[in-house]
């Protein structure tokens, strides 16, 4: 299993940004998909994610604001995140999640938000 993030960048608190995750074969061969991010000198923690049945959950810091979705054909998962602000700041890694809870991670990809 292969993931590679982008979309990436500096932007300006109010700003969006959109990010991918495409994955190496098909997303619908995992329970769920999804987004955690990481904080300077803070833990990992789930962003969003979405089953395979279309289930979506967000972190309450990002309900209203972030959007995820998925393109089955393409294999690719994305983030939307509008209205940022700089406690988005981190870097975002997608995920896929198998049986027994055994998740599967990208390389990730830098989010800055400036205020």
């Amino acid at each position: 299993v292969q993931l590679q993030a982008s979309g990436g960048g500096l932007v300006q608190a109010g700003g969006s940004l959109r990010l991918s995750c495409a994955a190496s074969g098909s997303i619908m061969r995992f329970n769920a998909v999804g987004w955690y991010r990481q904080a300077p000198g803070e833990q990992r923690e789930l962003v969003t994610s979405i089953t395979r049945g279309g289930t979506t959950n967000y972190d309450d810091s990002v309900k209203g604001r972030f959007t995820i979705s998925r393109d089955n054909a393409k294999n690719t998962v994305y983030l939307q995140m509008n209205s940022l602000k700089p406690g988005d700041t981190g870097v975002y890694y997608c995920y896929e999640e198998g049986n027994y809870g055994i998740k599967y991670w990208g390389k990730g990809t830098l989010v800055t938000v400036s205020s």
